[in-house]
């Protein structure tokens, strides 16, 4: 660490953050390193090392002879003020050199309201923030997550996209790079070969074209780049890549506790849920295999709670024996097991009493919609009586408290959908009393509401989302409704940043000039309530002349070209319509379990069916 260093640590919170240093961190010989790549969390370092996705990728990398990986995150507002004043360009934790010293630049991306961490930190660091402005090989910088299924708002920022699963990909991509390096190819070459790497899109080799009425007319590929790139998948999951010998944090982190990922993908198709068409097919880990990897992470790290982490926990078909083989090592040992993510429709007295015998963990269910209809319109299949069954369990079982999910302004809401929203609470509360064991302890139901954002590949991705003015109509609602139950505490998403967040799900390259008038106005990490300023995110729309109903309230027609048709998640987008009528007439799709509907993730999967 240099003297500047030194001098300003002690004038930030967390200084920690900074520093590198952690047990199991890597760190190689520059002299034996021909490819460097710095790997990009675009938010501050406690979110992004709770980031299953990134300590994944961290290792594969490091496992590749010739190549350092290393860590940088966004700086707290105090930090980058130090390194503004005193001319510190952002470094890598574990060299502490800076980050436009190195060949790669990759950022992890999973949330959209990032975006603009991810050009701040390109200009924290020196580096030109058009791809079109960044000559030769150095500094390739690309993206992958969740996000870049529609990664046109940032195609002028980025060199390619990875997408899909990036645990074989990742190591390609590295390959590729590296011999274009050894054999001098320049940049043009290096992105033409790498677009043919299945799972690669190159956002230069593709021309959008609009209409007069600002609707995207057509995509045009270039170069020989391919009409449409599908994502990468993970075929086995019990042989991939999983760190087992992790980086051990020096400070607190979010999730401070072991990530035990279950599987991969969702059977159940909630037709909101990006994750769940995006994921698929699903494709699970052996209770072995888990079991080892859980024994293996503990006894490393000495961490003492375990998370079992997927999309629907008690969605995996061998949890029973999973829970049982994980207790007979957890409970001598007093290490807690929680279970996230579990389905009102499949918590049994067994399982509650598996994942109590260390200790009590919070529950928490998401009905998402107060009435049946609306439930099926969304395809969540699950009922009240299933939602109630659930609670009566836990409650008899000794849990004093319940955490609620809903979504407020989902297609084809009307106000009985959200007051049955209040009468669903109410009969959870009356659950209880007739339930509990203990009174005189008393209940706390908190409930929460999500605003609905509208995402690529969903059934939803062609809906409008609600002016603000509405959702708060519906949010003030359920407050006055809430209010003679004192047993429950009620929080809603703000409307600003999700409204924000549709017009970036959805966005295209016009929105780009926005981000970057944005960042120059001082926006960063919006995802913080102590950053996030609404009024110069309007400013910034403004300045440009791009209007937010035209992405965010505007439905699309089926037919409309989006921006996000050259990119396939496996699931065809006939299918994604044909959902979508289902949801109008209330009607549900089975899960992939039950019966097969044929999205076509399936066909993304060569070593046998979905979940076998």
């Amino acid at each position: 660490m240099n003297r500047e260093m030194e001098r300003i640590l002690p004038q930030v919170q967390k200084p920690a953050r900074y520093v590198g240093g952690e047990y199991r961190q890597i760190v190689k010989n520059k002299n034996e390193v021909d490819v460097r790549v710095a790997f990009c969390f675009p938010d501050t370092y406690e979110i992004g090392m709770s980031n299953i996705g990134m300590r994944i990728l961290y290792g594969v990398m490091n496992n590749m002879d010739g190549v350092w990986c290393e860590r940088a995150f966004a700086p707290w507002g105090d930090m980058e003020e130090q390194m503004r004043s005193h001319n510190i360009p952002l470094w890598a934790l574990e060299s502490q050199d800076p980050v436009k010293d190195f060949d790669m630049i990759a950022f992890s991306v999973g949330y959209e309201m990032s975006y603009t961490n991810i050009l701040n930190m390109l200009n924290l660091s020196g580096i030109p923030l058009h791809a079109s402005e960044r000559e030769g090989l150095h500094n390739i910088v690309f993206a992958g997550g969740t996000c870049m299924y529609n990664p046109e708002p940032l195609a002028p920022f980025l060199d390619f996209c990875s997408l899909g699963e990036g645990e074989d990909l990742t190591i390609e991509i590295v390959e590729l790079y590296r011999r274009a390096k050894l054999e001098q190819w320049d940049k043009p070459r290096f992105l033409r070969e790498v677009a043919k790497l299945p799972g690669v899109y190159v956002p230069s080799l593709y021309e959008h074209r609009y209409a007069e009425d600002g609707t995207l007319s057509e995509i045009v590929p270039l170069d020989g780049a391919p009409k449409t790139v599908t994502k990468r998948i993970v075929q086995n999951l019990d042989a991939a890549y999983y760190p087992t010998k992790a980086i051990v944090p020096s400070t607190e982190i979010v999730h401070d506790r072991i990530n035990l990922e279950l599987f991969r993908g969702c059977i159940r198709g909630c037709r909101f849920c990006q994750a769940g068409y995006c994921y698929r097919p699903v494709r699970a880990k052996t209770p072995e295999t888990l079991i080892r990897q859980a024994k293996e992470l503990v006894e490393d790290s000495g961490m003492t709670e375990i998370t079992l982490s997927s999309l629907s926990t008690s969605d995996y078909k061998r949890l029973p024996e999973l829970a049982d083989g994980l207790l007979d090592y957890c409970m001598p040992r007093n290490i807690n097991l929680s279970l996230p993510s579990l389905r009102a429709d499949n918590f049994s007295d067994e399982l509650m009493q598996k994942v109590q015998k260390v200790r009590k963990s919070g529950l928490t269910f998401a009905p998402e919609a107060g009435t049946q209809r609306l439930r099926d319109a969304i395809n969540k299949n699950v009922t009240e009586e299933e939602v109630l069954r659930s609670c009566a369990t836990a409650f008899a079982g000794g849990w004093s408290s319940v955490k609620l999910y809903f979504m407020l302004g989902l297609p084809t809401e009307t106000d009985e959908d959200v007051l049955a929203i209040a009468d669903l609470v109410e009969k959870v509360w009356l659950c209880w009393r007739e339930n509990t064991t203990n009174r005189a302890r008393g209940v706390r139901i908190h409930v929460s509401t999500a605003f609905f954002v509208p995402k690529p590949f969903t059934p939803f991705q062609w809906e409008a989302q609600l002016p603000p003015e509405e959702y708060q109509r519906r949010v003030q609602m359920l407050r006055d409704a809430f209010r003679r139950n004192r047993s429950v505490d009620y929080d809603y998403h703000a409307p600003d940043l999700s409204r924000l967040e549709a017009v970036l799900a959805r966005g295209d390259r016009r929105i780009a000039p926005v981000l970057e008038r944005a960042v120059e106005l001082g926006v960063k990490l919006d995802g913080w309530d102590e950053y996030f300023d609404y009024k110069k995110w309007l400013q910034a729309f403004a300045d440009c002349g791009v209007d937010l109903d035209f992405y965010a309230t505007r439905e699309r027609p089926c037919e409309e070209v989006l921006p996000w048709d050259s990119i396939s998640v496996g699931v065809r987008k006939e299918y994604l319509a044909s959902e979508r009528k289902q949801a109008y007439a209330s009607r549900i799709t089975p899960d992939c379990r039950t019966k097969c509907t044929g999205c076509g993730a399936n066909l993304l999967y060569t070593e046998g069916n979905c979940d076998d």
